[in-house]
């Protein structure tokens, strides 16, 4: 008779739960928006078991399912983002996660929150947050998408429906005080030299250049508010707003269920945190709120410790051992698409600039051209310019070596959309087999900073 193995089946131990009707700070375990190591953890998990986590979308709240924008120009962005933890993680033995060690992450599982299978993708106003793309396109806009098992499709944005890829655009290791002053020191910098410093600064115009430690608005998890401990670390908080060393707000879109990944560990405990969960994004999230933002969701992650892992994986890049970034294994699980339409830019800026294998002005000027073609099938610019944040698009680095161009591309999948937007003999639709798609939510720009507009005649 054959011996029976035993398996042990266990459901995962939700370890911190959301309201998506409540604010951040009015949690049963209280959110926070910003990177400090002294954040109070939420909860202890060990090593190798399963545990849930329910994320609330990265704004808490502010932005609503309906057909205003104004939600979107006049959004706090002081508040964001607003992440689930710190989870303090231990091995069975319940020794903690070591400075020096790699934490693996595993992702188990991802979804919205039953009833709240709704997201959003926004474009911010050009004074009020920006994107990748604001000098062409400085009013706020909003698109509502609905979601249908692993299918999105929006009522402003009529004619797409493409699979989504539910990733944590936001998943990180808490800073030490040591990396968080080279954090703060190295973005003051940057602030405090200008624009007119940085390579780029006449050509991307999101401002700040970098958002630096702010009180106003700051969430600490449990801390105390009034306490002079908050009101320190208030101060020297990190924003989430970009990636760093740690991981953070990477919005890479292939950390889905399936993957690892393996973050530097830079305090005792590791203090994983998470959110900013998205239903689909396109490769460079350009509109800059541009995933598809869910409402409300959840993630069931398992983790592993690995000893002294950052020394032997991970080769600094900088003047200390804390610069080093996470590594991970992609997901077997992504959408598959046969045929694509893809779009090639250079690094020469709309005034016919030269720039030096600037691959940002290359990659901007393939979403340009891809813009620009799309309008020619009943989209406004600003719906595709929504849509490429958003869409399971491909952006690559084709050529980084050939001076004085990069070049780099932008692979649109053609069966996202119900009509054939390839080239063909007869041309673009015109008159009757011009479909008219609508718009989005949309907000006047009422400021006064200069546009990028096309300067060959004939350009629309």
């Amino acid at each position: 008779m054959a011996a029976q193995i035993s398996h042990k089946r266990t459901t995962p131990r939700c370890v911190c739960s959301i309201d998506p009707a409540k604010h951040p700070w009015e949690q049963e375990k209280k959110l926070h928006n910003r990177w400090h190591p002294d954040i109070p953890h939420v909860d202890t998990v060990k090593e190798g078991e399963c545990f849930r986590v329910e994320t609330q979308d990265w704004t808490g709240g502010q932005i609503k399912d309906n057909d205003s924008a104004e939600d979107m120009k006049n959004i706090d962005l002081s508040l964001v983002h607003n992440l689930s933890g710190p989870f303090r993680v231990e091995d069975t033995k319940g020794e903690p996660a070591m400075p020096g060690d790699l934490l693996v992450v595993e992702i188990l599982d991802l979804g919205p929150l039953e009833g709240h299978e709704w997201g959003f993708t926004g474009i911010f106003d050009r004074e009020n947050g920006g994107g990748f793309l604001t000098d062409h396109f400085p009013e706020a806009c909003k698109a509502i998408w609905d979601f249908e098992g692993i299918y999105c499709s929006s009522r402003h944005v009529p004619g797409v429906r493409f699979p989504g890829l539910i990733h944590p655009g936001l998943i990180g290791t808490a800073p030490s005080h040591e990396l968080l002053k080279i954090w703060n020191d190295r973005e003051r910098k940057l602030v405090e030299d200008g624009e007119k410093a940085v390579t780029l600064g006449g050509v991307l115009h999101t401002r700040p250049l970098a958002n630096l430690p702010e009180p106003v608005g700051c969430l600490l998890g449990s801390m105390d508010k009034n306490s002079d401990e908050f009101k320190k670390a208030a101060k020297e908080a990190a924003r989430t707003i970009p990636g760093r060393e740690h991981g953070g707000n990477c919005d890479i879109k292939n950390l889905t269920r399936g993957c690892k990944v393996y973050f530097p560990v830079f305090i005792e405990g590791a203090n994983l945190s998470m959110g900013d969960m998205h239903f689909s994004q396109g490769d460079g999230e350009v509109s800059f709120c541009g995933a598809i933002e869910m409402c409300a969701a959840f993630l069931t992650l398992k983790c592993t410790i690995m000893r002294g892992g950052m020394e032997q994986y991970l080769t600094p890049m900088g003047p200390t051992k804390l610069h080093v970034n996470p590594i991970f294994e992609i997901s077997p699980l992504e959408p598959h698409f046969s045929e694509w339409l893809v779009f090639e830019g250079l690094s020469i800026d709309e005034f016919g600039r030269q720039h030096y294998l600037d691959a940002s002005v290359a990659y901007k000027r393939a979403v340009l051209n891809c813009i620009h073609y799309l309008a020619k099938f009943g989209y406004t610019k600003q719906q595709i310019y929504l849509m490429l944040s958003c869409c399971p698009c491909e952006g690559r680095i084709s050529g980084i070596v050939d001076a004085p161009n990069a070049c780099c591309t932008l692979a649109i999948p053609t069966a996202i959309f119900d009509q054939d937007i390839r080239p063909c003999k007869e041309g673009p639709p015109v008159g009757p087999k011009l479909i008219n798609r609508g718009d989005l939510a949309k907000c006047k720009y009422d400021g006064s900073l200069p546009l990028t507009k096309p300067t060959c005649n004939g350009c629309c």
